[in-house]
């Protein structure tokens, strides 16, 4: 059985209905850790090693966040830049994540049709997200693509609940261990991996 710890970045999560849909049923499952950043430290003084600490004891890690301006939340930055020194999660002797899985939820405002050379971000998320994808590697750990809810102001609150019970789906797949990294890796989002796994309805 394997360990989640989620680590989320949302600096207005009372306003989120995306974000509170996703989190209310995989945090209650006993194998998931649901690290608040923004609840844990409204100062910005992280305590590294706890953070530490944290990840040590989880074999599978996730940044939640929004996606703000093709970015995530200014304190999951300065997480990442604090926590992960050099010389504990990569450089010489910085092995610690080694082998862990990580990857990255995310809820937006713009369509997943918006991001692309054709759409007004001219980009798609995986080019935006090239940063955690580099320090995952960096930090020699195996980075999966992403978990994403995306226009996320349009969503009936039909389709919002099956984003979250497919959320709740991945994670009861990843606790089992019920994936192979080679067929994830094959889809631009794990919310296609899931459906082409399990038949769930796409929205």
């Amino acid at each position: 059985m394997n360990r989640i710890l989620i680590l989320f970045a949302h600096p207005r999560f009372e306003k989120s209905q995306a974000s509170r849909a996703l989190l209310k049923d995989v945090g209650q499952l006993p194998e998931v850790t649901l690290n608040d950043l923004y609840e844990k430290y409204a100062d910005f003084n992280i305590d590294i090693d706890a953070e530490k600490a944290l990840m040590a004891a989880h074999e599978i890690i996730v940044w939640h966040h929004p996606f703000y301006m093709y970015g995530a939340p200014a304190l999951l930055k300065q997480w990442i830049d604090l926590v992960l020194e050099h010389g504990w999660a990569h450089g010489r002797g910085g092995e610690a994540l080694k082998g862990r899985i990580i990857f990255t939820a995310l809820t937006s405002g713009g369509t997943r049709e918006a991001y692309g050379a054709n759409g007004y971000n001219r980009f798609t998320l995986a080019e935006f997200l090239r940063p955690f994808e580099q320090t995952a590697v960096r930090c020699k750990m195996v980075y999966l693509p992403p978990f994403a809810v995306q226009g996320t102001h349009l969503l009936t609150d039909d389709e919002l609940a099956r984003h979250a019970a497919h959320y709740r789906m991945l994670m009861e797949r990843l606790i089992r261990g019920d994936f192979r990294v080679e067929d994830m890796m094959r889809f631009p989002f794990l919310n296609d991996w899931l459906v082409h796994e399990t038949g769930a309805n796409k929205t």
